[in-house]
C-alpha cells in the first residue's frame, strides 16, 4: 500500500481529501496580535493539505506569551481569523486552530498591559525569551494560579473554543503539549501543588480534562482534538515514573468526553527523547477518535505507519513552511524545498509566503 497518504479519512463529521495534516507551527505574524493578510495567503497557499491546523492562538489576554502571537479573545482577532478560514475554505481544505495558552512560558514585554503570567506553580522556566522591546529576556517568575485563576482559564479556552467557530474554524485543538499550560499542570517539573490540581495522576490530568469538558459544552466534542507530549523537555518539561500511567489515564478521561482526535508530539527526529513506543501503541489502542501521527515523517515513513494501522493521519510541520504545495510535491516525488531557519519567528513576507 503505497498511496494511504493521499486517501481520504473521515474526522468527525469532517470529510478529509487526504490525509496529510499541516501541524500547528508558531510563526509570530500577527500585527498587534491580530491575525492579517499576510497570514491569509500563507494559510490559503496550504489549503491542499486534508487538514490544516493552524499555530497556537492563545484564548486570553494572559495566554499570549510570544511576541507577535495571534489571539482569539477580541472581536479583531474573530474577524481576522475569518478571513483566513474564509481562503482556506474557498480553496477546498478544512481548518482547525490550536487553543494555546502560554501560561509560565511568556514575558510581561510580549504581553498585554493588564494581563499577568500565571502557571500552576511559581517556578520559572528555563532560558530566556525574545520580546521586540528589549530582545533576549529570562522568564520571569509566575504567580501561582488560584482556584479563581483556574476557573476563569477553563472558561477562557470554552470562550475561545465559540469564538473559534465563530471565525468559521472547523474547530480546535488544546495545546496539552510542549511545556505551555495545560502540559504544565500534567508536568511533575512544573506542577508541585498540593492541592487537588496536582499531586496525583487523577489530580495532573484534571485541568486538561476540566479544559477538554467545558469546551465540548462550549462546541462539542467532535470539533476538538488535543495535542499531548509525552517524554517531552521543551519548555522545562520532565519525565517521570507515572508519566504513561499518567497519560493512559488521560486518555480514558478523554474518550468518556468524545474528543475526536489525539496528536501526538514525537520530536526524536529533532534530538528530543524518543516518546515510548509502548506508550504510542497503548495509546492507539485505547483512545477511540482519530490518532494524528507527527514528528520527522517523509513519504515512504507515512504511508508505513499508516498501512501497519498505527494511526489515521500523519501531521507535517517543517516541510509546509518551505513546501506550501507539498501535497503536490509528495504525490509527484519531487524534491523538497528547504525550509530558512532564520525567517521562522520574523516579521514580514521573508520565508514566510514568498516561497
Amino acid at each position: 500500500m503505497t498511496t494511504a497518504l493521499f486517501t481520504p479519512a473521515t474526522l468527525g463529521k469532517l470529510q478529509l481529501k487526504n490525509r496529510i495534516v499541516m501541524a500547528p507551527m508558531t510563526r509570530c505574524r500577527a500585527s498587534n496580535n491580530v491575525p492579517n493578510e499576510l497570514m491569509v495567503e500563507y494559510y490559503r497557499q496550504r489549503a491542499s493539505a486534508g487538514l490544516i491546523i493552524a499555530e497556537g492562538a492563545s484564548p486570553s489576554a494572559n495566554g499570549l506569551g510570544y511576541a507577535r502571537q495571534p489571539g482569539l479573545f477580541s472581536e479583531a482577532q474573530i474577524q481576522g481569523w475569518h478571513q483566513v478560514t474564509d481562503a482556506v475554505h474557498q480553496a477546498g481544505g478544512h481548518i482547525f486552530i490550536q487553543l494555546m495558552h502560554t501560561g509560565r512560558v511568556s514575558h510581561a514585554a510580549n504581553m498585554l498591559p493588564d494581563a499577568k503570567i500565571i502557571a500552576p506553580s511559581a517556578l520559572a522556566a528555563p532560558g530566556e525569551m525574545w520580546t521586540d522591546s528589549s530582545g533576549m529576556q529570562p522568564y520571569p517568575v509566575p504567580a501561582e494560579m488560584t482556584e479563581a485563576d483556574i476557573a476563569q482559564a477553563i472558561a477562557e479556552y470554552a470562550q475561545g473554543a465559540k469564538n473559534a467557530i465563530e471565525a468559521g474554524f472547523d474547530g480546535i485543538e488544546l495545546h496539552g503539549a510542549n511545556g505551555y499550560l495545560i502540559d504544565q499542570f500534567l508536568n511533575t517539573a512544573t506542577n508541585q501543588r498540593t492541592d487537588r490540581w496536582g499531586g496525583s495522576v487523577e489530580n495532573r490530568i484534571r485541568f486538561a480534562v476540566e479544559v477538554a469538558r467545558a469546551t465540548a459544552l462550549a462546541i462539542g466534542a467532535e470539533h476538538i482534538g488535543m495535542r499531548i507530549s509525552p517524554y517531552g523537555v521543551f519548555n522545562g518539561a520532565a519525565s517521570d515514573a507515572n508519566m504513561d500511567a499518567m497519560y493512559l489515564a488521560l486518555i480514558a478521561a478523554l474518550n468518556q468526553i468524545g474528543l475526536v482526535y489525539i496528536h501526538i508530539v514525537d520530536h526524536s527526529a529533532m534530538g528530543a527523547p524518543e516518546v515510548s513506543p509502548t506508550l504510542k501503541a497503548a495509546i492507539r489502542a485505547n483512545f477511540k477518535g482519530s490518532y494524528i501521527l507527527s514528528g520527522g515523517y517523509d513519504l515512504a515513513h507515512a504511508n508505513s505507519d499508516l498501512a501497519d494501522n498505527r494511526g489515521d493521519l500523519v501531521a507535517f510541520g517543517r516541510p509546509f513552511i518551505s513546501n506550501p504545495n507539498l501535497v503536490e510535491k509528495l504525490q509527484n516525488g519531487s524534491e523538497l524545498t528547504p525550509p530558512d531557519f532564520d525567517t521562522f519567528y520574523t516579521p514580514g513576507e521573508k520565508g514566510y509566503t514568498d516561497y
